[in-house]
């Protein structure tokens, strides 16, 4: 064994007894990566070869580990026999489009293969390209997984997960019945070509003795509810391997600390209350740690008995900047409200509070005279439970994929298929029942969200960040596809797509949210770089659950606020040009009182 383990007296239960694959799903901000990479790290050392992927479109596992993300295996420096593998999904598209591609005939004309290029350009062909590598690494091809011992997910979260585990049954089911292929994919997809190595990953998710989910949650009845509903939905897709780990367990350690008390109680509360569905499971806890779990001495020491003084986790800014200058909430609802109408998109890492703070706002709005549509992308829509109730001037909805599938998939046999045969109707819908058809109807629903902003006030939710940059380049897509068609013509001037909207100041502002920490923080960064490529400016960041003004006393919440004035001195050194604060507070804001409260 590794001497860096000499304090483990004994490894969590999904780590002590593995099966060959183990998936760390849960609501973002949980600690699926942190959890999946201790684990892989645990396993190495014990000698087995460990292959950890992840399926996050904005994973951290770079800032983690210290190694470039990459789309083929690379060997983790200071852990033998640990690799490391990101399910890229725009890498994945583009390989998939060459190897359409290099199938096209020989004296196919340039002109062919960029209708062929533009056909596979959209978010349908991202999103069947990285599940094509899932499926890949699951049936053991392609770089596969032979080799290894192990192979430890760290999944997107939840509501992208449950959509990338559903997939095997969802194409199985579709290639099953349709001989042609999809048609959406372009004409040389050669999809049917894939069925047996969809049938083999459905088989591995399925087999309890190779696959076990680990459902990762914090002492906090949110994330439980969300992790409840998820094991119901996998049960559902026959993954009924199932583990519960509650991460960031807290023991307050000065009776005298109010702050601390109440964290340790509500912690407990929920742990008291566990749903039905997570009851059952065996389950493994978590310390909270007072350091982040960044590097390999910290997460080499996150599931040690007692570990030392916190590790050195990374580089951060000086300690001299202990202070934020950040403003308080209901001035950035002040400032909102001063527009008259616009679209506010909340963004961010899972798990930041993006849906508290867009809530909050909706309220804060509606309580300045202004009536507003607050709706969310997110698969998993919290706003609803979060408001716990209903304000007049308050629309309260939410972009439902299969109701917006169900719309989009009537719609256009309404009007392509009017004036086919009975045939040709059946083909059209067989196509149309192609997974690919959510990403278009989704897409299409927000533009009419986006579209909406331009007379009215619009709060838009939105899913964590990996699933919202994928709505984003299907936003780009179509606005390359309308440029590319009027190019030239005396309409081009007149063309505006949903991305001069979101690129439109006047129009939209993108509020970023994160978390006071290490990895919230590097992912609000790399969010803000991703939208600037994009020519979109966030106009704030929010800082959620900043313990500085609380005044603790305990060791653990003090070790851990250093932490965060490390953090904030980060964003006030450059990250951010207008910085809002929402501190920590004992009780969940959850009501709509609760919320007009905070603003």
């Amino acid at each position: 064994m590794n001497q860096s383990l000499r304090h483990v007296t004994e490894l969590p239960g999904f780590a002590a007894a593995p099966t060959r694959f183990l998936f760390f799903t849960g609501k973002g901000g949980v600690g699926k990566t942190s959890l999946s990479t201790a684990t892989a790290i645990a396993l190495a050392d014990r000698g087995l070869k460990v292959l950890l992927v992840s399926t996050d479109a904005a994973s951290n596992l770079d800032e983690m580990l210290g190694v470039p993300l990459s789309n083929h295996p690379v060997p983790v420096a200071g852990v033998p026999g640990l690799a490391m593998l990101n399910i890229d999904p725009d890498d994945a598209a583009e390989a998939y489009r060459q190897r359409v591609l290099a199938q096209m005939e020989a004296d196919a004309s340039d002109a062919e293969r960029q209708t062929v290029r533009e056909q596979l350009s959209g978010a349908c062909t991202t999103e069947i390209a990285a599940f094509d590598e899932f499926a890949a690494l699951l049936a053991g091809e392609g770089d596969g997984t032979a080799g290894y011992d192990h192979v430890v997910f760290d999944t997107a979260p939840t509501g992208h997960t449950l959509r990338l585990l559903s997939l095997p049954k969802a194409w199985t089911g579709f290639l099953a019945g349709n001989d042609r292929g999809a048609s959406c994919l372009g004409p040389h997809s050669g999809l049917k070509m894939q069925e047996a190595r969809f049938n083999a990953a459905l088989r591995a998710l399925g087999d309890p003795a190779l696959t076990t989910v680990v459902l990762v949650t914090r002492p906090d009845p949110r994330p439980m509810q969300e992790a409840a509903r998820t094991a119901d939905e996998l049960r559902q897709l026959g993954l009924g391997n199932q583990r519960l780990a509650i991460n960031g367990v807290f023991r307050a350690s000065r009776s005298d600390d109010p702050v601390a008390r109440a964290i340790e109680d509500l912690g407990r509360q929920a742990m008291d209350t566990l749903p039905d569905a997570l009851a059952g499971l065996p389950r493994d806890e978590i310390p909270l740690r007072a350091f982040d779990t960044v590097g390999l001495p910290a997460l080499r020491a996150l599931f040690a008995a007692a570990p030392e003084a916190a590790p050195d986790t990374a580089p951060t800014a000086p300690e001299t900047a202990t202070h934020l200058p950040a403003e308080p909430l209901h001035r950035l609802a002040d400032e909102l409200a001063a527009a008259r109408h616009g679209l506010i998109m909340v963004m961010g890492k899972g798990g930041v509070g993006k849906t508290t703070i867009a809530a909050a706002l909706a309220v804060g709005l509606v309580q300045r005279g202004h009536s507003v549509h607050l709706t969310t992308t997110d698969p998993a829509a919290h706003v609803a439970d979060t408001l716990n109730g209903s304000l007049p001037g308050l629309k309260v909805g939410r972009i439902d994929p299969k109701a917006e599938t169900d719309a989009y998939i009537a719609k256009i046999m309404a009007s392509r298929g009017k004036d086919l045969d009975e045939q040709g109707r059946a083909l059209l819908l067989e196509d149309l029942q192609s997974p690919c058809t959510e990403e278009v109807a989704v897409f299409h629903a927000f533009s009419r969200v986006v579209n909406e902003a331009r007379t009215a006030y619009v709060v838009l939710d939105t899913a964590p960040t990996g699933h919202s940059l994928l709505l984003m380049d299907a936003t780009g897509a179509y606005h390359r596809q309308m440029t590319r068609q009027y190019e030239g013509s005396a309409s081009a001037r007149h063309i505006i797509t949903p991305l001069m909207r979101l690129q439109d100041p006047d129009t939209t502002k993108v509020l970023i949210v994160t978390l006071p920490e290490v990895t919230p923080v590097s992912q609000a960064a790399a969010l803000q770089d991703d939208l600037r490529r994009a020519s979109i400016e966030p106009w704030a960041w929010v800082i959620n659950k900043s313990i500085a003004a609380t005044g603790t006393t305990d060791p653990l919440l003090l070790a851990r606020l250093q932490g965060e004035h490390r953090q904030a001195a980060r964003i006030a050194s450059g990250l951010a040009c207008r910085t809002f604060v929402l501190p920590w507070l004992p009780e969940p804001p959850v009501g709509v009182e609760a919320l007009g409260r905070l603003v």
